[in-house]
């Protein structure tokens, strides 16, 4: 029975007993309890769940849907369109403006994040290339 709830048993109960409410008090999970329904049928309702539902969003960790990344995409590709006209048509004194950055989709790292992690891939590298140059250079080792 918990196989058919997953890791997310409450965000499964939320959203059975809001997408169908013909079963009553309790929804379908209720209703498979009292014998109504079998366990068959309770597993083709949670396996079909819309991809707006409680239960998406936690597995996904956040809400975004399709939409979302395509308005992103397109406000970022505007951007880029806007850039490259004002870069194109600018005064010949006036510095080019620089590329704007992709706003943040759900899964890429905050800013902070990127910050740190650029960082330690810097010192890896810096660590690296001493330990070569420690081992081949005369004098290092």
């Amino acid at each position: 029975m918990l196989d058919v709830l997953g890791d997310e048993p409450e965000s499964v109960e939320a959203d059975l007993i809001a997408r169908y409410p013909g079963y009553g008090r309790g929804g379908p999970l209720a209703a498979f309890w009292r014998g109504e329904i079998t366990l068959r049928l309770l597993r083709v309702m949670v396996e079909n769940l819309p991809p707006d539902s409680a239960t998406a969003r936690a597995r996904a960790g956040h809400d975004w849907q399709h939409v979302d990344y395509a308005a992103a995409d397109t406000v970022d590709l505007l951007a880029m369109l806007l850039t490259q006209f004002s870069n194109a048509h600018r005064a010949k004194d006036q510095p080019p403006m620089p590329m704007p950055e992709p706003g943040w989709r759900p899964g890429a790292p905050q800013p902070e994040q990127a910050e740190l992690a650029e960082h330690e891939k810097r010192a890896k590298a810096r660590a690296t290339y001493e330990h070569i140059t420690s081992q081949v250079l005369p004098g290092k080792g």
